[in-house]
């Protein structure tokens, strides 16, 4: 048995090394062999240890790699965690702005509050007065009430109307010839021999006269060649009878006059606001502004001393004043040239029952 071990240990010494076979001796195998045995004890103590070894090492490699894999998974968390701060920061930085935002609406809508309270309270009141204005008028009495007013209104002044047609009446200067009658009742339509009526055509008795003075073109085209100055005067007269009468129905109908009148008897003027408006320069642009003189233009209505154009757009000024009455009342006027009959034709429908019916 020891020669076959002595075999088995001398192949493996073979097999394991490429030196050349080592020849021992009788007397030294016994002690080769004490040395082959410790040798493989130790080798066998060597295997186990590097086993051993073996699975500690892979014990660490596994600890290794699950703790590389743990710092690799804080390493992430770590990431998430900075982008969530970050995020953080950025929402704390919008919610600041946000409470700021929201403390000035809060000012605002406190201010806005306040004002809508105000104004509450004032449409509790304006409410109150809308209602008790509206009991007042509700029903038949407050409406009643009300054109009975304007009724009375309106009858005062064709009253007023009427003392100024007495003050200044606007009447013809040719008389009625023999055998021909006026009809009341058809204001101013006359009838002759064959009792055929005239109809609706109004009675041509001749040019008007106010307080007995005549009002013709003739000083205007030959004021020049007046030798006798009492004509020039009448004319003057006429017109300052005229301008007062107006400046009383402007008053009573309580109408502001687009080209007042300064009322001086025979001395009469007519302001003017739109002659005096002076233009830019021509340079200026299209949408400059007309600079306005705070005095406004007169113009005369005589003619002594005066210019004969200033005095014609005077009295064509009067005239526009008589045609604003007119149209105030719904009436249309007459012409720009019959001045004593626009205003003849204003005091006849002031006075008229229409006047009344439109209240």
């Amino acid at each position: 048995m020891g020669s076959e071990k002595s075999l088995s240990l001398e192949e493996k010494v073979v097999d394991s090394s490429s030196e050349p076979t080592k020849i021992i001796q009788w007397e030294d195998l016994e002690q080769e062999l004490a040395r082959l045995w410790s040798l493989s004890s130790a080798l066998n103590k060597a295997k186990e240890k590097k086993s051993s070894l073996e699975l500690k090492l892979q014990s660490l490699i596994q600890l290794r790699a699950e703790a590389l894999s743990r710092s690799n998974e804080l390493e992430e968390r770590r990431q998430k965690l900075e982008a969530r701060k970050l995020a953080m920061d950025d929402m704390s930085m919008r919610s600041k702005l946000v409470v700021e935002d929201v403390k000035k609406r809060e000012g605002r809508l406190s201010v806005e509050i306040k004002t809508i309270l105000v104004a509450g309270k004032a449409l509790s009141v304006a409410s109150k007065q809308l209602q008790e204005a509206n009991r007042l008028l509700a029903g038949e009495r407050g409406l009643v009430h009300l054109k009975n007013l304007q009724r009375m209104r309106g009858k005062r002044q064709q009253y007023m109307i009427a003392q100024i047609a007495l003050l200044y009446p606007v009447k013809s200067s040719i008389e009625l010839t023999h055998g021909e009658k006026l009809d009341s009742s058809s204001n101013g339509s006359r009838s002759g021999k064959n009792g055929d009526s005239a109809g609706s055509k109004p009675l041509n008795l001749g040019p008007l006269t106010i307080s007995g003075l005549r009002l013709t073109a003739l000083p205007l085209k030959k004021a020049s060649f007046f030798s006798d100055k009492k004509e020039v005067q009448k004319y003057a007269s006429a017109l300052g009878y005229i301008a007062h009468a107006v400046s009383l129905i402007a008053s009573y109908l309580d109408v502001p006059l687009r080209y007042p009148l300064l009322f001086g008897g025979s001395r009469s003027y007519v302001n003017d606001y739109v002659s005096s408006v002076d233009p830019m320069p021509s340079d200026s642009t299209s949408s400059s502004l007309l600079a306005t003189v705070s005095k406004p233009t007169e113009f005369p209505l005589f003619l002594e001393g005066q210019d004969i154009t200033r005095a014609a757009y005077a009295i064509f000024l009067l005239n526009k004043d008589i045609e604003q009455l007119l149209n105030f009342i719904g009436v249309n006027s007459l012409g720009p040239r019959h001045v004593l009959a626009n205003l003849k034709e204003l005091l006849r429908s002031i006075q008229s029952q229409e006047y009344i019916d439109k209240i």
